[in-house]
C-alpha cells in the first residue's frame, strides 16, 4: 500500500514551472510517469492530471485556477458576527414557535431527535 502525506501536514504547492519540468521529464525521457512521479515525490494521480493538462493547454494548463471570482467563497464563515448569531437564534425560535402552534415538540438531539405531539390525538374535543 502506498504512503500518503502525514496526517495534519500541508499540501505541497508546486509552481507551474516546477510542474512543467516534471512533466517534460516524463514526456522527453524513457521513464514512465510512475517513476518520474516517485522520484519527485508526486502522487501518480496528480502526475497524470498534470500530463493531461499540459498536453491540452501547455504551461497555462498547469497554472492554478483563480478561485477569487467564486461568489460562494467565504459563504460559510466559521466565525459569524454577533448579528448573524442573533439572526440564527431568532430563526430557531421562530421555527420552535411554529412547531408548538401545530402541536409538535422536538425531543432529543442529533440522530435521536423525534417530534412528539403536545396534545392527545385520541381524545375528541366535545362542544357540549
Amino acid at each position: 500500500m502506498g504512503t500518503g502525506r502525514p496526517l495534519g501536514g500541508r499540501n505541497r504547492k508546486w509552481t507551474p514551472e516546477e510542474k512543467e519540468t516534471i512533466v517534460l521529464e516524463y514526456l522527453n525521457g524513457n521513464r514512465g510517469y510512475e517513476l518520474v512521479a516517485q522520484s519527485h515525490d508526486v502522487a501518480r494521480s496528480l502526475m497524470r492530471s498534470w500530463i493531461k493538462k499540459y498536453r491540452e493547454n501547455g504551461i497555462e494548463g498547469l497554472k492554478p485556477n483563480n478561485r477569487n471570482n467564486n461568489p460562494n467563497l467565504g459563504k460559510y464563515d466559521r466565525h459569524p458576527s454577533e448579528v448573524e448569531k442573533l439572526k440564527k437564534e431568532l430563526l430557531k425560535k421562530d421555527i420552535e414557535i411554529e412547531r408548538l402552534k401545530k402541536g409538535y415538540q422536538v425531543k432529543g438531539g442529533g440522530d435521536r431527535k423525534e417530534f412528539v405531539t403536545t396534545f392527545d390525538v385520541n381524545t375528541e374535543s366535545s362542544t357540549d
